[in-house]
């Protein structure tokens, strides 16, 4: 099983707090696609993502928020 620390997050994403986000955000993205559920996971689906984001294979941008005028 490998361990992945909050300082490979941080080397691909900046800071660890927005390597989670990241990876949370994607996962929830992941989970809304219908699959087969007969099938088990090998690993949660937060696992690979963060997987994935250490490793380079997820890729993301950010995007500034508009303020809304009132």
């Amino acid at each position: 099983m490998q361990i992945i620390t909050p300082v490979d997050v941080a080397e691909k994403a900046g800071n660890k707090y927005l390597g989670v986000l990241v990876a949370a955000k994607f996962t929830r993205y992941v989970n809304e696609f219908p699959r087969d559920r007969s099938i088990p996971l090998k690993k949660k689906l937060t696992t690979q993502a963060l997987e994935q984001l250490a490793s380079g294979e997820l890729t993301y941008r950010l995007v500034r928020r508009r303020r809304q005028e009132t």
